[in-house]
């Protein structure tokens, strides 16, 4: 549990702190004040994100060949060998490639087995150890950029991504500790054949479960208007409120929350028994489309703040309760890929939701459409969500159906049998007579 920790914490919280290096790059490789400067280095950081998220369906086809254990480590060397070359170069190409692709592409091989771990080794209490273990990702959010600050300002930009290698080599040494428990289903290959076979490869099962397919595209239909305040945020209270409001209040206030509301709503999950856990995301998506919406209406910064408060409480629950859903719908051998589709999924709002809402500011010169608009997506989503309680109920009765049916036909044979037995015996003495 602690090795997963320190993996959600390590992996999103230098992720969530590329804002304070993002600063520092620019200062690095040209001026603050160069627009088309400032649009180059954002997408290094955009492209690392959403690389994390895309290459999540090849992770989980590792993660079933491999292993948890061998898939993360490897994971950690490479997203090592990214962030320790991303510190030697001396232009901004290079960062596409060696922070924005390897690092993200060794953050994800490492960041996925560190969730599939937990259910080999929890079951009664798996909502409360998934919020213990994402609260992770909070904390490191909340005091990573205080310490790289003062970092920057010590030793520069690549000395202080020499010292966040330390966290990925820590990283690589939490991932020996991932020792599976489940016995994995058995691979039918032919007789010195070393290449497993395509439905190991390409697990289609998670696919015949319609419960699972609705949540696979309920989730990214929902986050097309989630993360667009997390990213545009900052700009909308500048232009609201001026350049001096402690917007860094907010940010705050969203990841301390976020920190709260994973330990409590994974107590919680483990108390709402089966698929009935979606139910939680269902609210997490409509309060977060509720207080998206809020945001243009607060003109008063206080009642920012209290936004804030709430879309963090509710989106720490819609992140623990994501693994316990996933073995609830696909079961413990098939969560893998379960989870690496889903993620691979939900790359493409989170790259597209925002430029659309930045598409729509330059637009309108004000945030306010955006805003508004952006709430509207989790509240259709959560409405798709409700379905897969009711879906999930109507396979298990269809199923305990077949399965008394099943019951029946063997009783009624047995029954018939027994008869035929019976009747042999009076039907040889007649012959006798």
């Amino acid at each position: 549990m602690l090795a997963a920790m320190w993996c959600n914490g390590s992996v999103f919280g230098i992720q969530n702190a590329f804002g304070i290096l993002f600063l520092s790059l620019l200062r690095e490789f040209g001026s603050e004040d160069d627009e088309d400067l400032r649009f180059r280095t954002a997408w290094v950081g955009s492209l690392s994100m959403g690389m994390i998220f895309f290459c999540s369906p090849i992770v989980s086809i590792f993660t079933d060949i491999l292993g948890c254990r061998v898939t993360a480590v490897g994971g950690a060397a490479v997203g090592l060998v990214g962030l320790l070359a991303s510190s030697f170069v001396t232009s901004l190409g290079p960062m596409y490639f060696t922070y924005g692709i390897v690092f993200a592409c060794g953050c994800s091989f490492a960041y996925q087995p560190s969730l599939v771990i937990l259910g080999h080794y929890f079951k009664k209490r798996l909502g409360l150890v998934n919020g213990i273990v994402t609260a992770g990702s909070s904390i490191f959010t909340i005091t990573l950029p205080f310490v790289l600050s003062g970092l920057l300002d010590q030793v520069g930009l690549q000395n202080t991504m020499r010292v966040l290698c330390v966290l990925m080599f820590v990283l690589m040494l939490a991932g020996f500790t991932y020792k599976p428990l489940l016995t994995a289903k058995p691979a039918n290959t032919h007789t010195g054949s070393r290449c497993p076979p395509m439905s190991k490869v390409f697990n289609v099962n998670i696919w015949k479960s319609l419960g699972y397919r609705i949540w696979a595209f309920g989730i990214p239909a929902a986050l097309y208007g989630y993360f667009v305040p997390y990213v545009h945020l900052m700009k909308h209270v500048e232009e609201r409120f001026g350049t001096d409001a402690n917007k860094e209040v907010l940010l705050m206030c969203i990841g301390i929350t976020s920190g709260v509301g994973r330990l409590i709503f994974g107590r919680v999950a483990d108390y709402v028994p089966g698929v009935n856990k979606v139910y939680l995301q269902v609210a997490s998506f409509l309060v977060i489309g509720l207080m998206s919406i809020m945001i243009p209406l607060c003109n008063i910064f206080g009642g920012l703040i209290a936004v804030c408060l709430l879309m963090g409480l509710f989106d720490g629950c819609f992140i623990c309760i994501m693994a316990p859903i996933a073995f609830e719908l696909v079961g413990a051998n098939d969560v893998s890929q379960a989870i690496g589709f889903l993620l691979g999924l939900m790359s493409v709002p989170m790259t597209v939701g925002p430029p659309i809402a930045g598409f729509l500011r330059d637009r309108l010169s004000s945030y306010n459409v955006a805003f508004y608009l952006a709430g509207i997506p989790p509240i259709v989503g959560g409405a798709v969500l409700c379905l897969i309680p009711w879906v999930e109920a109507r396979r298990k009765r269809r199923e305990e159906e077949e399965e008394l049916s099943k019951e029946h036909d063997v009783t009624r044979k047995m029954i018939n049998h027994e008869k035929a037995q019976s009747d042999a015996p009076s039907k040889t003495g007649e012959s006798v007579l």
